[in-house]
């Protein structure tokens, strides 16, 4: 256990609450998965008999109230996995937002104030449509998420005893009880964790545990019968199939020692389950927030103590300040954001991509790392054969022939390799001609020996056949130990201690790329035997073999893999591969994609640095191997505490503690379940290019998002620095309280057609970040410039249309409103480019309908039936040229200090 799943260290204290562990949750998964290994190990290194012993079974199944009363016992065979919440609680988070509950209060104090002041309906219903927006849309998508989720049942095959009889039923996975035997085939799940009890032919795959990529060898006895020492490892244990893995050839019948939460898989996806750590995303919203908030804090008491001194009215300066905190309060945040994302999960389920969590999308555009799994992603998630060699290293056709050969003629079930020869003969369309060959016998595959052999007639031999040929394929050194002789240019020699020396080192150098390396050798025999023809063959034929070469194996690159790493790489983000293959393999297979492995890390290595130690190695390495699933939980803690947003691609069990511990996890549709409720993002196909272009949408969503903040921040500042002045100069109220909140509204709603807007093409090159400091360095900057156009707005309505007294204030009131709404609707304009508006850069259509509708809507409101309700009164034809005036200079003023701030802080939005 110490190997899979080593001691986690903690955190200094004081550190930076990003790169702190969940430590009390790594310490639950460290001890709970120690305490079932040490178990199942137990349970490995015991006679098959003892482990029936002690599950009160026997080798004819459970009797019936055995399995009813372990069912009561035990519970349901699943384990512990995360639940969509209840739409209530959905729908009290929707409305747990600083902003909203900034206006619920303002809107009980203006109740307090005025029951039937019409700005309490006002807010009510910006509280209203911004919440319940926001609740549909996490709702939609959590439903979505949950039908994706939502898996065919799953059955397997168990044996029980009804009466005496025994016999064998199809039952659901998560009817299986401790001490149940249950049959596996090819292509079964593995329902619980099984100590076997016979097996043949039985190959594995553990990739969803161990991250390895070759199915591995299973066999039904204890492992120091076979003279190895025993693990306590127990995804090493050969006697052993865990829950969460996969049969991929072979047969066996197993008793089932654990399920549930109580099996290996289950230990360590209960202690991953609960809440998640807070990603880039929450923080940069938390940042924002309270950046407005504490604004806020000290702008309204300023505001409500000049109006209070200056006016004598302190009821009317109440509420106005209180419209001002409106004024400041991006009330509609929640729902622009929950629309940017809906869109944005809208747009990337068409490219494969679905959505979990919402939030996740920002995090996409922000990640300027990703750590991604090897297997599927990297590679094309199958066996192929790479090289067919003679023993001097050369490709020799000879080879494959007698590998094609052993692979087609056995009758056992095929293993990938077997497969993989096949499949290079017959693409290569090189036919090897089977039909003139007979199978005699086979002897075949065990784990002691790690080889099979097919025996072979030619038939178009004339005559009795004069010999028969055995053709043995395995592992290297279990084959080079029978071989006497070996094949050289065509030459039967020998085989010396210094040519052993030679082809071993031949075989090591291949297994240094990457490559998994079996060895072929022949003998020939007599056909006959006592006058008859020899029928059998057993393993004591399989020596003095004359060694013919080597087949190499490789899990291939995919074709587009290193175009997509490109393709990130120019869009600034990083590639990290973090697998828990081996690092030979891990370092071939990067190479061939062109990551540089040449600062490769294995886990051996993470487990002897503190985390310190690894925050710096994780900044200069691109390569993880032999990694366990803490070990990579603790690369991506590392690689945010150094500042990064990171993303983390994995579908295995082994994979889901990085994925919750990551900014943003993403999986696959056909990930283990733990894996998928653990991602924030599932594609529905493993493709980095797939996940590149969600790349481009997340930092798409991530600007339209931005550049609300920004516009409602610096137009509201503006506002109210213009509030401050009019407040101390003029003897009137310069805008009604209920001016102010339908101003603000209009201006929401202007911005709502944000989400459908387009971002520059250079703004999508860099990954983008929240920065609450940059925000609030724009808010002062760019927001006074209306209030220079504000302040000329009051000169002209006081000296040229004579609004300079408490008599004429409704029409001072009306021109301000009017200007004011316009400015700020023009903003959004200005604001969305770094580019001339216009000009080089249009926004899109629903931008330009929206902002058009209120800027009409605005000019049309003192005209209309509302305007003695609001307060307000026509305006004079001779203010209208003013009014184009001012915002013409408007646009151009901020159109130079646009250049100015890029030049100064090289960036925008």
């Amino acid at each position: 256990m110490n190997k899979l799943i080593p001691q986690v260290r903690l955190a200094p204290p004081g550190e930076n609450p990003r790169t702190t562990p969940r430590t009390r949750k790594a310490a639950e998964l460290d001890a709970r998965t120690r305490e079932v290994g040490a178990k199942l190990a137990g349970f490995s290194a015991r006679p098959a008999r003892d482990v029936l012993r002690a599950l009160n079974s026997s080798p004819r199944g459970l009797r019936q109230d055995q399995v009813l009363e372990r069912v009561e016992r035990h519970g349901p065979n699943t384990v512990a996995h995360e639940r969509v919440p209840h739409w209530t609680a959905q729908l009290a988070k929707s409305f747990w937002n600083p902003f909203i509950g900034v206006l619920v209060v303002l809107a009980a104090v203006m109740y307090w104030q005025d029951p039937a002041d019409p700005g309490v309906y006002i807010l009510t219903s910006m509280v209203l449509i911004s919440g319940l927006l926001r609740f549909w849309q996490e709702f939609r998508s959590a439903r979505s998420a949950e039908a994706l989720k939502a898996l065919v049942t799953t059955s397997c095959a168990v044996q029980r005893r009804w009466g005496e009889q025994p016999g064998t039923e199809e039952i659901p996975m998560e009817q299986v009880v401790p001490g149940d035997l249950v049959r596996l085939a090819a292509g079964d799940m593995v329902p619980a964790d099984l100590r076997l009890l016979t097996a043949k032919d039985l190959m594995v795959s553990q990739a969803a545990l161990s991250g390895e990529s070759l199915p591995v060898a299973k066999a039904d006895t204890r492992a120091h019968d076979l003279g190895q020492q025993t693990t306590t490892d127990p995804v090493e244990a050969d006697n052993l199939c865990l829950m969460g893995t996969s049969v991929t050839s072979g047969t066996a019948t197993g008793v089932v020692v654990a399920t549930g939460a109580h099996t290996y898989f289950g230990s360590m996806a209960g202690a991953l389950s609960g809440e998640r750590p807070q990603t880039a995303f929450d923080l940069g919203v938390r940042r924002v927030s309270f950046l407005l908030i504490r604004f806020m804090l000290v702008m309204v008491p300023v505001v409500f103590a000049i109006n209070g001194f200056t006016k004598g009215d302190w009821d009317q300066a109440l509420l106005f300040s209180i419209s001002v905190a409106v004024g400041l309060t991006p009330e509609m945040l929640p729902m622009v954001v929950s629309a940017n994302l809906a869109r944005g999960a809208v747009a990337m389920s068409r490219h494969k991509v679905v959505v979990k969590q919402l939030n996740a999308i920002q995090n996409l555009g922000a990640m300027d790392v990703l750590c991604t799994d090897k297997t599927g992603t990297l590679t094309e998630d199958r066996i192929v054969l790479d090289r067919y060699l003679d023993t001097r290293g050369e490709a020799d056709r000879e080879v494959l022939e007698y590998a094609y050969l052993n692979a087609h003629f056995q009758t056992g079930l095929r293993n990938l390799m077997d497969q993989a020869v096949i499949d290079r003969v017959d693409e290569a369309e090189e036919v090897v001609v089977d039909h003139l060959f007979t199978m005699v016998d086979e002897i075949p595959f065990d784990f002691a020996r790690r080889r099979m052999s097919v025996v072979l007639r030619r038939n178009e031999l004339p005559g009795p056949a004069p010999e028969h040929t055995l053709i043995t394929k395995g592992a290297v050194e279990e084959v080079l130990d029978r071989c006497g002789h070996m094949m050289d240019r065509g030459e039967r020699v020998e085989l010396t201690g210094r040519l052993r020396a030679h082809v071993t080192a031949l075989s090591e150098r291949h297994n240094r790329e990457g490559l998994r390396v079996l060895a072929v050798a022949t003998r020939t025999f007599p056909a006959e035997r006592d006058g008859e023809e020899r029928q059998t063959y057993s393993v004591a034929d399989e020596s003095g073999l004359t060694l013919v070469g080597f087949l190499a194996f490789l899990d291939p690159p995919k074709r587009d893999a290193a175009d997509a790493l490109r393709a990130l790489a120019e869009n600034g983000v990083a590639v990290k591969v973090v697998t828990g293959d081996n690092e030979l393999v891990a370092a071939r297979v990067c190479a061939d994609v062109g990551l540089d492995a040449s600062e490769l890390v294995t886990g051996a290595e993470i487990d002897g640095i503190d985390d310190v130690e690894l925050i710096e190695l994780a900044r200069g390495t691109t390569v993880f191997a032999k990694v366990n699933p803490v070990q990579k939980a603790r690369i991506v803690r590392a690689l945010k505490a150094d500042g990064h947003t990171v993303g983390f691609l994995g579908d295995g069990i082994n994979d889901a503690a990085a994925l919750r511990e990551a900014d943003v996890g993403v999986s696959v549709d056909t990930a283990v379940d733990i894996a998928k409720e653990s991602a924030d993002i599932i594609l529905l196909e493993k493709d980095l290019m797939v996940l590149e272009r969600g790349v481009l949408m997340g930092r798409q969503t991530f600007g339209n998002t931005i550049k609300y903040i920004k516009m409602t921040a610096s137009s509201n500042f503006g506002n109210v620095f213009s509030v401050l002045v009019a407040s101390a100069f003029i003897p009137f109220q310069p805008m009604l309280a209920i001016h102010l909140l339908v101003q603000n509204l209009c201006y929401d709603i202007s911005q709502l057609a944000i989400p459908w807007d387009r971002m520059d093409e250079e703004y999508l090159k860099k990954p983008r970040t929240w920065d609450a400091k940059g925000i609030g360095r724009f808010m002062v900057r760019i927001g006074p410039i209306s209030s220079v156009f504000d302040i000329s707005t009051f000169l002209v309505m006081w000296y040229v249309f004579q609004a300079d007294s408490p008599a004429q204030q409704t029409l001072f009131q009306t021109g301000w409103f009017v200007e004011g709404l316009l400015s700020q609707t023009l903003i959004v304009h200005m604001i969305r480019t770094r580019k001339i508006p216009f000009i080089q850069s249009r926004a899109s259509l629903p931008v330009l309908v929206m902002t058009g509708a209120v800027m009409v809507f605005g000019l049309w409101l003192p005209f209309s039936p509302l305007a003695s309700a609001l307060s307000m009164q026509p305006l004079p034809m001779s203010y209208f040229p003013w009014l184009i005036g001012t915002l013409l200079a408007y646009c151009a003023l901020t159109q130079v200090v646009k250049g100015w701030y890029v030049r100064r802080y090289h960036s925008w939005l």
